[in-house]
C-alpha cells in the first residue's frame, strides 16, 4: 500500500508539473545563469554555494579549455552543466564545411559530391543489424 500510494504521489506531481508552469518552478527549480555574456555571476555562484574551481572542473568535462570561451552558462535545476560557447569558439559543422567549399571552391566541391563514397572494406557500419536483420542464428548460439 505504501508503495502504491508513493507512485501514486509521483504520477500525480508529474501531472501538475505538466499543466501548471508555476507549479513546475516551485516543486523542481529552475535553471540558474552562471556566466551572462562571458561574464562570472559572482553572487549567483554563491547562492549555489559553487566554487569558480567547481564551475570550471564542469567546464572541461565538457571539453571546453578556457572560461573565456563561454557565452553562458547555466546551472540546471538536476544539477547539470548547460552551456553556450561564443561564435569564435563553436566547432565547424559539416554544413558550415560545405558552404564554405561552395563557395571558395565551388569546381571541388561538385566533384566531391559526385564522387562514390570510400570504402575502407575492413569498418563495418554500426547500424547494419538493425537496418538488414540477419534470419540466422549463429550456431554458438544455438
Amino acid at each position: 500500500i505504501g508503495a502504491a500510494v508513493f507512485v501514486l504521489a509521483i504520477l500525480v506531481l508529474e501531472y501538475v508539473q505538466v499543466k501548471s508552469n508555476a507549479l513546475e518552478k516551485f516543486i523542481t527549480g529552475k535553471s540558474k545563469v552562471v556566466i551572462e555574456n562571458g561574464q562570472l555571476d559572482i553572487k549567483q555562484l554563491k547562492k549555489l554555494r559553487l566554487t569558480i574551481d567547481q564551475l570550471e572542473m564542469r567546464l572541461r568535462n565538457h571539453g571546453v579549455a578556457k572560461l573565456e570561451h563561454v557565452k553562458s552558462a547555466t546551472i540546471e535545476p538536476n544539477g547539470q552543466l548547460g552551456y553556450e560557447l561564443k561564435e569564435s569558439e563553436k566547432p565547424l559543422t559539416i554544413g558550415e564545411f560545405k558552404n564554405l567549399m561552395n563557395l571558395y571552391f565551388p569546381h571541388l566541391a561538385q566533384q566531391l559530391e559526385n564522387s562514390p563514397p570510400s570504402d575502407t572494406g575492413t569498418q563495418k557500419d554500426l547500424f547494419q543489424e538493425i537496418n538488414y536483420p540477419k534470419t540466422d542464428t549463429p550456431r554458438y548460439l544455438q
